[in-house]
């Protein structure tokens, strides 16, 4: 994570929907561009499961100058998720009443938490307008409830996500949440800082590493090569390597709690029926979706936006699977570059 991201304290309580109260929270955030005067002309990025506030780590063809994310004459934040281990509130933020790190005692968060959160921030920076929330995966579905909370919001790009986690999702999170509690250094989730579960993650990354992508994928990058002259295949090495790579710089906790909290998404919670709720989403939403996405499939996206009275859906043509969101640059910019062209029309 590279060495721009703002750590600061809310200046408000972060109240939990389950009704947990953290005074002063940490809160990590990093910004490209000046706010203007009107204090409006913002662009909020929302992060996916292990990304950061570095989002031009993890976002490059979307932000620099004469790109979708222009901090020319644009304001661009993106806020670390609560529950992180990059800088805000997480399982590793020292309990006021022990002195300790929470560890296995950090509750468990929502999507709705996570916008809750950011909303103090943006309180707190003083934003008073959102151009445009665009975020893919666990960031979309940040950027579908900021759609619902926020009245800020102006416009929407949601990828690669839908209107509730399906019970395929669920499982697969649940199996990945499995590999990391069967590492005997898991300890319930009460291990010592930098001497946790790695087996466990690694195991949980390459179980992801394939839903994420697909099939045709792997055969025109692997086919049935070995790795140099041993008898490991290149996909066995692959996947090994990207094991250890999230182990390094990932928490066991941190990926718990973010996989449940992906899993409390359903947008009609408490709320009524997807219908009612979508129909209150006045904005403009653009949907994308990837048609080779095995764990968000395309009906996911579809359903979502044929229940948005201002929604439109495009598809990204990849073999990359779910990793598309975070590959095919070109197209995203084709996308959303004219959508977010016709809301500054309409707008002003």
């Amino acid at each position: 994570m590279n060495n721009d991201i703002i750590q600061t304290r809310l200046n408000k309580d972060f109240v939990t929907e389950s009704g947990n109260r953290f005074e002063n929270a940490p809160i990590a955030y990093k910004t490209w561009g000046t706010l203007n005067d009107a204090r409006d002309n913002v662009i909020l990025i929302c992060h996916a499961l292990t990304g950061h506030a570095a989002a031009d780590e993890w976002f490059p063809g979307l932000i620099g100058n004469q790109k979708l994310c222009n901090p020319e004459n644009q304001f661009i934040i993106c806020i670390n998720v609560p529950g992180s281990c990059y800088g805000s509130l997480g399982p590793w933020s020292k309990d006021p009443k022990t002195g300790e790190p929470y560890r296995s005692k950090f509750p468990n968060l929502t999507i709705r938490d996570m916008v809750r959160f950011q909303q103090l921030l943006l309180d707190q920076l003083g934003i008073l307008g959102i151009e445009l929330v665009v975020g893919g995966s666990m960031g979309g579905m940040q950027a579908l409830e900021f759609s619902i909370m926020d009245r800020r919001i102006r416009s929407a790009c949601l990828i690669a996500m839908g209107m509730a986690h399906r019970p395929w999702a669920i499982g697969i999170s649940e199996a990945q949440r499995a590999a990391i509690k069967a590492d005997p250094k898991w300890n319930n989730g009460d291990y010592e800082y930098g001497d946790g579960p790695n087996q466990g993650i690694a195991a949980a990354r390459m179980m992801a590493m394939i839903t994420y992508r697909t099939p045709k994928n792997y055969d025109e990058k692997f086919g049935r090569k070995l790795q140099d002259e041993t008898d490991t295949f290149q996909v066995e090495s692959y996947l090994q390597y990207q094991g250890k790579k999230l182990a390094g710089r990932f928490d066991a906790n941190t990926y718990i709690t973010l996989t449940k909290a992906m899993d409390s998404h359903d947008i009609s919670r408490g709320r009524g029926t997807f219908e009612q709720v979508l129909n209150r989403v006045e904005i403009p939403v653009q949907v994308i979706g990837v048609t080779s996405d095995h764990l968000y499939p395309l009906d996911e996206q579809e359903e979502l936006v044929k229940r948005l009275p201002n929604g439109r859906l495009h598809v990204i043509e990849s073999d990359y699977g779910h990793d598309a969101f975070l590959i095919e640059f070109e197209q995203l910019h084709n996308i959303i570059k004219p959508f977010k062209e016709i809301q500054s029309i309409l707008t002003y």
